[in-house]
C-alpha cells in the first residue's frame, strides 16, 4: 500500500479476549512500521484493566458502543479511509454499510456465514466435524445432530442471521483466510476460487535461533487452551492410559488452561489413574516454559479448528504437537514431519492414543520431529504475513 495511506480495521473487540484480537495487536504496529495509518473500529469497548489491541500505540479509534452506527460511520467518514479491512461484526447494518462506502476486504477467521452455531461440528451420535453448506438441511439436521442449542426459534433466527452474513461475503471483492480447510468451505460456498486467498498466520512467539537440542524425555504431556467440549479434553485423557500400555512408561498430562470441561477431565483422569497436574491459565512466560519441558503438544479438537495457532506456537520452541486430522490443523501438523494426526471423520480415543505412540516411541523419530516442528514454525512469521497482506491492500478494485 502506498506511503500514508488509511486502513480501518473492523472488528469486535477492542480488548484482547481471544485470537483475532492478539492478531490485531500484533498487526497494527507492523502496519505503521510500513506507513500506513491505521484506524480502528470496534464494537464492544475494553473493561478497565484488560489488555487492548491498541495499547501502546497511537492512531484513532472510534467505538459502535458510545458512538451509534451513524456515528461511527460520521466519524469514519470524517477520517476518510482508503479502505476497510473487515475482521467479522456483530452489526450487519454496520457491516453493510461500510461494503458500499468503501473498497474492503474480509479476514475470515471463523466460520462466518457457513454454520447456524458457527461450530461446523454435530455432537450426535458422536462429536465429528461438519462439511454441510448453509442451507435448509441444517434446520432439519440442527436439533437431532445436536449442532448447538435446543430451541427451534433460537435456530431459525440464527440461520436468518447466517444467510445474510453469507450474502455479505459474496459481495466482497476478495476475502482472507488463514488456512487450506477454510478456503475449501467458502469455495463450497459458492465464492469464486480467485476471490478466497489463503495467506500465512504467524504466532507471538518467535521461533528459537537454532534447532532444539537433545534432552530426555520428559513423559510430559501438554495441552493449552480453555477446556471445552469443543477442545477435546477428555477424548485425550481417554487416550492417555492406551498409549502408555504401548509405550510402556507412564504419561503425565499437563494442562495449561481452565473452563468448564475441567471437572469432566478431572474425574475422568481419576477414574483411569492418569496422572494430570492443571496450571490453570499462564502468562506467556509460563506457557514456553511448560512447551520448553513436554514431549508433545495434544490438540484433541473434535471441531475443524480454522488454523490453530499453539501449535505453531508449540513448533517455535521445538515442541511437536499430535493433532486430529481436522479443519486447519493440517497445515502445520504434518504427519511424520512436525507431529502426528489422527483420523478426525470422526475423532476417536483409540486414533488419538495411536497417533502419540507414534510421536513418542522411537527416540530418533521424536527428535526429528521436535526440528520439523521448530521449521515449520519458522514459516509462519509476520514478514510473510504482512507481505501477502500487503500486495492485497495494493490491489484495486473492492
Amino acid at each position: 500500500m502506498s506511503h500514508g495511506a488509511r486502513i480501518l480495521l473492523v472488528t469486535r473487540h477492542r480488548a484482547v479476549v481471544g485470537g483475532v484480537e492478539s492478531h490485531l495487536r500484533t498487526l497494527l504496529p507492523l502496519l505503521q512500521a510500513r506507513g500506513i495509518q491505521p484506524g480502528l473500529l470496534f464494537e464492544h469497548d475494553a473493561a478497565s484493566g484488560q489488555a487492548r489491541i491498541d495499547g501502546g500505540l497511537e492512531f484513532p479509534v472510534w467505538s459502535l458502543a458510545a458512538l451509534g452506527r451513524q456515528g461511527v460511520l460520521d466519524a469514519v467518514a470524517a477520517w476518510r479511509p482508503d479502505r476497510v479491512y473487515q475482521h467479522g461484526v456483530q452489526d450487519l447494518d454496520l457491516e453493510e454499510a461500510l461494503l458500499e462506502r468503501y473498497p474492503a476486504l474480509l479476514f475470515l477467521h471463523a466460520y462466518y456465514g457457513t454454520c447456524i452455531s458457527g461450530m461446523k461440528r454435530q455432537a450426535s451420535p458422536s462429536p465429528s466435524p461438519c462439511e454441510r453448506v448453509l442451507g435448509p438441511g441444517c434446520l432439519v439436521h440442527y436439533l437431532p445432530r445436536r449442532c448447538g442449542g435446543r430451541s427451534p426459534i433460537t435456530a431459525l433466527r440464527e440461520y436468518r442471521y447466517q444467510r445474510r452474513r453469507l450474502s455479505l461475503i459474496h459481495r466482497y471483492g476478495t476475502v482472507l483466510v488463514g488456512s487450506r480447510a477454510m478456503r475449501e468451505e467458502y469455495l463450497r460456498h459458492g465464492l469464486a476460487e480467485a476471490r478466497v486467498v489463503c495467506v500465512p498466520l504467524f504466532g507471538d512467539v518467535v521461533p528459537d535461533a537454532e534447532p532444539p537440542a537433545p534432552r530426555p524425555a520428559s513423559g510430559q504431556v501438554l495441552m493449552v487452551g480453555r477446556l471445552t467440549d469443543l477442545k477435546g479434553g477428555v477424548e485425550l485423557v481417554r487416550a492417555l492410559p492406551r498409549a502408555r500400555e504401548a509405550l510402556g512408561r507412564e504419561l503425565e498430562l499437563v494442562v495449561a488452561g481452565d473452563g468448564p470441561e475441567r471437572p469432566r477431565m478431572e474425574a475422568e483422569a481419576v477414574e483411569r489413574g492418569v496422572p494430570v497436574r492443571f496450571a490453570g491459565w499462564v502468562d506467556r512466560a509460563e506457557r514456553e516454559r511448560l512447551m520448553r519441558e513436554a514431549d508433545v503438544l495434544a490438540v484433541p479438537s473434535v471441531w475443524p479448528e480454522p488454523f490453530g495457532m499453539v501449535g505453531v506456537e508449540a513448533g517455535a520452541v521445538g515442541l511437536p504437537s499430535v493433532a486430529f486430522e481436522v479443519g486447519g490443523i493440517p497445515d502445520w501438523c504434518e504427519p511424520g514431519v512436525s507431529g502426528e494426526l489422527a483420523p478426525g471423520k470422526p475423532p476417536t480415543t483409540r486414533g488419538l492414543a495411536d497417533a502419540l505412540v507414534r510421536a513418542l516411541a522411537d527416540p530418533e523419530h521424536h527428535a526429528r520431529l521436535r526440528e520439523g516442528a521448530w521449521r515449520m514454525a519458522r514459516r509462519f512469521n509476520a514478514s510473510a504475513h504482512v507481505e501477502a497482506l500487503d500486495a492485497l491492500l495494493k490491489a484495486p478494485g473492492r
